[in-house]
């Protein structure tokens, strides 16, 4: 970033705990098989429980349920499983694999003219015990007309019972819990009494086009930026880089080109593969340092992380020089880990950074709520904007 950019850690702490924020879904979907999607969300994440091993199978007690006053118990059979768990969140590969952690993702769906709430749960052992579903507390309440929604039924019929499933370890199970059919009215829900999946209030926006219409949502084309090249290795001497050294740090020119704009300003580019953002800067002088840190994340209203994995032409941590011409307006494209279609803010985070010395060194934090929509109305700012001179 530009002089460089810091953040407490007591604002990542609290911004990872955040994980009831609002979760929004610009438009309505559906499947082939009718099936219509209001949101989803990854969800938490809850540490895994031990696993033990009894002659062929491996068991687990789930340790998220803290409903000791619910006595009746029952063992489930034919739980469906949820083979396209990945299509759903692809944002997850490689998360389920994890020894240190479950996530309990959820679906909120119309099926069949019946809203129903698909929970999610990956089997960390071939047999789990202490699950909880549902209760008569379970219910979705319209923030607008205040109408309750309680629970129908589950499936497996599990309401109000501790219950024990067996699958095959690593299987993602869909435990299912039934309501009324919401009016195309709604706009804002809160979902109660699914306890273990974090869900005692949980805040939902379902957003709805004209007419109760929906649309797929779609992803972007990957953006065209015209990418930096290596002017000189060194600025000034032909030594290892030391970011206390600027006579050390890399020389880049020919950065992407822009029509003026504020500093910071940025857009975004969604694909199924990779998020691109960009961020636009003025240049201020003919020579002028900037840096990209590898930490620097995006962080979603539940708390998952996207990771940077480049920025396009540039070096990674290292502090170097971009040389233009003071009065130019440039960008740089930073790629991400891709997000989920439905997301509709996400937060920008720039970590610290190990200090410098350097005129002008900035260690201010950085830390932006940012708009989708808003972000992607700004792709047609970024767009190559030739160098015009007139002497």
């Amino acid at each position: 970033m530009k002089r460089i950019f810091m953040m407490s850690l007591l604002a990542l702490a609290t911004l990872a705990s955040q994980a009831q924020g609002n979760v929004s879904l610009y438009s309505l979907q559906s499947d082939k098989s009718g099936v219509k999607l209001y949101a989803k969300s990854a969800g938490n994440f809850f540490s895994r429980p031990e696993v033990k091993k009894e002659k062929k199978k491996t068991t687990a007690v789930w340790h998220g349920t803290n409903m000791d006053w619910v006595k009746d118990y029952c063992e489930t059979k034919n739980v469906a499983i949820e083979k396209d768990y990945s299509k759903y969140f692809p944002e997850m590969a490689g998360v389920l694999e994890s020894q240190s952690y479950v996530p309990l993702s959820w679906r909120l769906t119309e099926e069949n003219n019946e809203t129903v709430l698909h929970c999610y749960f990956p089997m960390p052992a071939d047999e789990v015990s202490n699950l909880f579903l549902a209760s008569e507390e379970t219910s979705l309440v319209d923030q607008e007309t205040g109408v309750q929604y309680r629970i129908r039924r589950t499936e497996p019929d599990t309401y109000n019972k501790h219950f024990t499933v067996r699958a095959k370890k690593g299987d993602v199970l869909d435990l299912k819990i039934f309501f009324a059919p919401l009016p195309e009215t709604t706009k804002d829900i809160r979902i109660y009494g699914v306890s273990c999946w974090n869900m005692m209030g949980m805040p939902v926006t379902v957003r709805y086009q004209a007419f109760g219409t929906w649309q797929p949502l779609d992803y972007d084309t990957i953006p065209q930026f015209h990418k930096p090249r290596l002017l000189r290795e060194h600025l000034n001497v032909n030594k290892p880089y030391d970011r206390q050294n600027w006579d050390s740090w890399k020389v880049m020119t020919d950065a992407h080109l822009i029509k003026p704009l504020k500093d910071n300003t940025m857009a975004i580019w969604r694909t199924s593969e990779a998020t691109y953002l960009a961020i636009g800067y003025e240049q201020n002088w003919t020579r002028e340092y900037f840096v990209f840190e590898h930490d620097i994340k995006l962080i979603d209203e539940t708390g998952h992380q996207y990771k940077l994995r480049e920025v396009q032409g540039i070096p990674q941590d290292e502090l170097f020089f971009m040389e233009g011409m003071a009065g130019d307006y440039i960008a740089y494209v930073m790629v991400f880990d891709p997000l989920p279609l439905e997301l509709t803010k996400i937060t920008y985070i720039v970590p610290a950074g190990e200090p410098f010395s350097a005129w002008g060194a900035n260690w201010s934090g950085c830390v932006r709520s940012l708009d989708i929509k808003e972000l992607r109305e700004n792709q047609r700012l970024f767009e190559y904007h030739p160098r015009t001179v007139v002497e």
